[in-house]
């Protein structure tokens, strides 16, 4: 966690007075930070980097600093400015000019509350972009045939993310898989075709830590619907268990889902829910969103059950506290975000459709209309709380 201020300063202004203006805005913001004396050698080497503009007159300086700071960083400017001594106005100014060098800027101004806050929220997504940039994630498999849209662009996600994508074939499982001795079952169940199929629900949680380690994974997205035939099992058990362990775990060898719950785990530290609307109503912007797993650290409680489309395996049946809840989805080459908000307004759990079922009412129902003329994919994900703020950060940085 590190914030350093570079303070820029017209040579025109007396260095007393702006010394004991710079320490007085400063103290007001209650933050730890580094505070830099013209040395920008290290700029953008931190969670959040911020350029002070402490004086009019300095316009000029950051003009010539400015291919030095594009050079060392590839994040957008952020411009702290107080209200002595013409600093908002030359922030304007700069801020002009980065974007007629399409460049991307913002001006922290505001009382110290505010500013804070912002600076805060900036260092968190600093630390989450950070956090990226060290992620390995895993594709066991091929993405699922019917994911004809949901394809992924490993150098512009590595470019942009800093993420790096691993292909492991799914034999490559199947073979762990089969090597892998019976397990110690944790879960029961009173109907006998899911208790049947526990032990080798939970062979396959084993054999998928063992790629995890030897890959050394920080997340990854599996073709389960080829365990169907294989071993007559499912990845839903063992996707909610790895999800709740802090492994960001994918289904259907969705890339960019996969990617959208890393993010969500870098930035928001918790878990998220990837799953496909199975009815909206445009009019009341009620949409219900359901899959066969789900994090067992997102609910309530959870049943077991088998997997829907197959009847065999076993499912997850999740109730998640209602409230606030963020939906979003990320783009295979980190082009394209989409972001919104609503209420989880129930759980239910129907016979005919797959296992854990959310209706969430969005805002602002006009929202759907994405879904219905412009989606990214099928699969969206969804995290309790409200996040959107955090998320578009990050996005616009991108």
């Amino acid at each position: 966690m590190s914030i350093a201020i570079y303070p820029l300063t017209s040579a025109l202004h007396d260095p007393q007075a702006v010394t004991a203006l710079t320490q007085e805005f400063l103290s007001s913001l209650g933050l730890p930070f580094e505070l830099k004396d013209n040395d920008f050698a290290d700029y953008g080497s931190h969670d959040l980097d911020l350029i002070f503009v402490r004086t009019g007159g300095t316009e000029g300086i950051f003009k010539r600093l400015m291919p030095q700071l594009v050079a060392q960083s590839t994040k957008p400017f952020y411009l702290l400015a107080s209200d002595k001594s013409n600093s908002l106005a030359a922030s304007l100014e700069i801020l002009s000019y980065l974007q007629q060098q399409g460049l991307q800027g913002e001006i922290l101004h505001g009382n110290a509350a505010y500013i804070s806050a912002k600076i805060r929220m900036l260092q968190r997504v600093g630390e989450a972009a950070n956090h990226l940039r060290q992620c390995r994630l895993g594709v066991i498999g091929e993405p699922s045939d019917w994911l004809i849209a949901s394809v992924k662009d490993a150098a512009k996600v590595r470019q942009k993310l800093g993420v790096e994508l691993v292909d492991i074939p799914m034999s490559e499982l199947l073979e762990t898989l089969e090597h892998t001795p019976e397990q110690p079952v944790e879960e029961k169940s009173d109907v006998s075709v899911i208790q049947a199929a526990l032990p080798m629900a939970t062979r396959i949680y084993v054999a998928l830590k063992s790629i995890i380690q030897k890959y050394d994974l920080q997340g990854f997205t599996l073709r389960c619907f080829d365990l169907l035939d294989a071993v007559h099992n499912t990845g839903c058990w063992a996707l909610a268990k790895l999800n709740s362990e802090g492994i960001v775990a994918g289904c259907e060898g969705d890339v960019p889902t996969m990617l959208t719950m890393m993010v969500v785990r870098a930035l928001c530290g918790t878990s998220s829910f990837q799953a496909n609307p199975a009815s909206i109503n445009p009019e009341t912007g009620e949409i219900l969103f359901a899959h066969c797993t789900i994090p067992f650290d997102m609910v309530q409680r959870y049943e077991l059950d088998t997997h829907f489309e197959s009847g065999i395996g076993v499912g997850i049946r999740g109730y998640v506290p209602e409230g606030p809840v963020t939906i979003c989805k990320l783009s295979g080459d980190v082009s394209r975000c989409f972001i919104t908000e609503g209420q989880l307004i129930y759980n239910q759990a129907k016979p005919d459709l797959c296992r854990t079922q959310l209706m969430i009412r969005l805002d602002d129902p006009s929202q759907t209309t994405y879904f219905l003329t412009n989606p990214i994919g099928n699969h969206h994900v969804i995290v309790s709380g409200r996040h959107t703020e955090v998320l578009k950060a990050l996005m616009q940085g991108l």
